[in-house]
């Protein structure tokens, strides 16, 4: 029998998924605290203690793999020469390689800049600048600085070519733990971020994963393979496309909901439409963002962050809670779970919010502008207007009791003509939480993953959320 189990090193659960790829099947599921801080395994064999007793007995496995988001995720800075080019692109190779961008540099770095890099415990800094051809002395500068003041850390240049023999030498003077790739944006408003990405997934395999004390696990398990946002964007874009005779669901968008991030991922071409102008860098068609400041648990002071004075007061009287406090309390508890129906009431509205703010920066948008030729349109970012389901994971989402509100916060509720969001999807569950393990699954046996997740991803309907197989 071909049994695989799928395990996810998350930044609060350890999760496992046992599946059966003869009979497309789920033997069964399983999670517990994840145990970065002590020992990772501990955490994994509460996981695989309970998953044994819940399907009743023990098996053996042809391979056990793993993701991880654990002990912060992979956290990148991004450093490139103008904000609105070289900088966002640099910014979309991380997140394509599953991490988080927790600084973001543009032109020239100073020395508290590089100390934000120290303080903030960055593990991959990627280094862009300059088309092919174009300005080199910025990514030079700002290598030298990083070699001068003693960054030990990987760095991965992807910038200029014409520079590349010049940040090879730096990396050889000091010693660095230098990386040169291909450039993520050779040509103006051409992105090239393949060759970036898999060096950054490269990295976190061999070095990262060792540094987090997660390498250790693999004396239990076969390898870690991924990070988990990773995993989650194979499996959404399998799912979309599917492969070979086995049709996908085809365009989708993915809410990923967790105790640190909101994770948004739309599999779609950027616009259809003929009538529009669409300005800035080309988007891709399988896009991530992360939104490092909305999460139920690490980071829910960011939901706060986000509101304005009048908007906390509103919310304390309409909902009657004490938001800050209650946000508060589940910063400082980040296993807290909820014990009550008010507990369920305000996760509940935590979430919706996350869901709201995290379209609200990934979606695109439109303007109309009027010219002496009649109407323009100019578009920035995607228009997921027409994608044909929305698709919610994460725990707070797949144990609500009102998932079908959690998902309507991405869709177009403001009626805001100006931001392209899904305006008629269908809402489909991964109440079995196994987009990160399908992922995982994608890499061995393709075919079974997306056999798998069209099984067991499910459609809710209405206000009921009647879920439907």
């Amino acid at each position: 029998m071909a049994n695989y189990l799928l395990i996810d090193f998350g930044s609060t659960f350890t999760k496992l998924c046992a599946v059966n790829t003869e009979e497309y099947s789920i033997i069964g599921t399983s999670s517990d605290f994840t145990t970065v801080e002590t020992d990772i395994n501990e955490g994994y064999q509460k996981a695989l203690e309970k998953l044994f007793d819940k399907i009743g007995k023990q098996i053996d496995f042809e391979q056990v793999i793993a993701c991880s988001s654990a002990a912060g995720g992979l956290k990148m800075a991004a450093i490139g020469l103008v904000k609105e080019l070289t900088v966002e692109a640099a910014k979309r190779v991380c997140l394509g390689a599953g991490a988080k961008v927790d600084l973001v540099f543009s032109h020239h770095l100073n020395k508290s800049e590089v100390q934000q890099i120290i303080d903030k415990k960055i593990d991959i800094i990627l280094l862009a600048g300059g088309s092919d051809g174009g300005n080199s002395e910025s990514v030079i500068y700002n290598a030298n600085l990083l070699g001068e003041l003693g960054i030990n850390i990987p760095i991965v240049f992807a910038g200029n070519k014409s520079a590349q023999d010049d940040i090879q030498d730096i990396f050889n003077k000091y010693n660095m733990n230098g990386h040169i790739c291909e450039n993520v944006m050779p040509s103006i408003n051409v992105l090239n971020i393949n060759n970036a990405r898999e060096k950054i997934r490269e990295i976190f395999l061999k070095q990262i994963i060792a540094a987090k004390g997660i390498k250790k696990i693999e004396q239990q398990i076969n390898k870690v393979i991924l990070p988990t946002p990773s995993a989650v964007l194979e499996a959404a874009k399998l799912l979309s496309e599917g492969y070979l005779e086995e049709e996908g669901l085809g365009e989708i968008v993915v809410v990923d909901i967790g105790g640190a991030t909101t994770d948004l991922y739309s599999i779609c071409e950027s616009t259809k439409r003929s009538d529009v102008i669409v300005q800035g860098l080309e988007e891709p068609f399988a896009k991530r963002t992360v939104e490092g400041d909305l999460g139920m648990r690490y980071s829910a002071p960011g939901i706060v962050k986000s509101l304005s004075e009048r908007e906390i007061k509103f919310i304390n009287k309409d909902k009657g809670i004490d938001i800050v406090n209650e946000v508060n309390r589940r910063y400082s508890n980040v296993k807290l779970l909820p014990e009550n129906s008010q507990d369920e009431f305000i996760d509940q509205f935590l979430a919706e919010m996350c869901a709201y703010r995290a379209m609200h920066r990934h979606v695109g948008r439109i303007q109309e502008v009027l010219t002496p030729m009649g109407k323009v349109y100019n578009q920035v970012g995607k228009d997921l207007s027409d994608v044909n389901y929305v698709i919610g994971t994460g725990g707070v989402i797949i144990k609500s009791n009102h998932q079908y509100e959690i998902l309507r916060q991405t869709t177009n509720i403001l009626h805001n003509p100006q931001e392209l969001r899904p305006n008629d999807p269908n809402f489909l569950i991964d109440h079995d939480y196994i987009m990160a393990a399908m992922g995982l699954l994608s890499k061995i046996e393709p075919m079974a993953a997306l056999k798998i997740m069209k099984k067991h991803i499910c459609q809710i309907r209405g206000n009921q959320d009647e879920i439907t197989k």
